[in-house]
């Protein structure tokens, strides 16, 4: 990957973060309990929006991305750590979280079910599971757009993927999806869900 895309990728999203993405955030991290997991931190975007976290950690596997939220981290009311691992093998024991953040995210990982699988091995029974997504339209013709679009479009922006039925893979993954919010024709999801394991 480049290094232009962390270096822009702030500015490329103002006008989104600005607005509805804003309003998003606010929304679903206040849901945010506890001790939290948040996959793939990026810039930090969604730190000024934890109120109600005892903790965050804050997994980043692009240093560049790390390192531009830094800042935000200073800001911060709530004590964020960061690690530079992937969300296919976290580094965490199980029933460790009571809730996990993924915004933005779930596009890019290379193994969405891997990941998917770790964050319900180290999240809690119960746990909350609080995603912002962008995924694969139902509209036919836009959809097929997303996958002619998709193989370029992950080399320019890191990986993302975005033709992704993300919330298809969160329920086969065996979370039960509690609320599923849509913004943008339903481009873009909010999608809360829960660790429904066995203690």
């Amino acid at each position: 990957m480049g290094k232009w895309f962390p270096i822009v990728y702030d500015t490329a999203m103002k006008p989104l973060e600005q607005t509805t993405f804003k309003k998003i955030r606010t929304n679903l991290l206040h849901k945010a309990k506890g001790r939290v997991l948040e996959i793939g931190s990026g810039t930090g975007a969604n730190f000024p929006f934890y109120k109600n976290a005892n903790q965050v950690d804050a997994i980043e596997p692009n240093t560049l991305m790390a390192k531009k939220s830094l800042d935000r981290i200073k800001q911060s009311n709530i004590p964020i750590q960061t690690y530079m691992v992937k969300a296919e093998k976290l580094p965490f024991p199980d029933n460790t979280f009571d809730s996990v953040v993924g915004t933005l995210v779930l596009c890019t990982i290379p193994e969405p079910v891997e990941a998917l699988k770790e964050i319900q091995r180290v999240s809690k029974p119960n746990a909350k599971l609080l995603f912002f997504e962008h995924v694969k339209m139902d509209q036919p013709l836009l959809g097929k757009l997303q996958d002619v679009l998709t193989p370029t479009w992950k080399k320019i922006c890191d990986g993302c993927h975005l033709n992704r039925n993300t919330l298809e893979v969160i329920r086969q993954t065996g979370f039960s999806i509690e609320k599923v919010d849509s913004y943008y024709k339903k481009l873009f999801l909010a999608i809360e869900a829960s660790n429904k394991k066995l203690d």
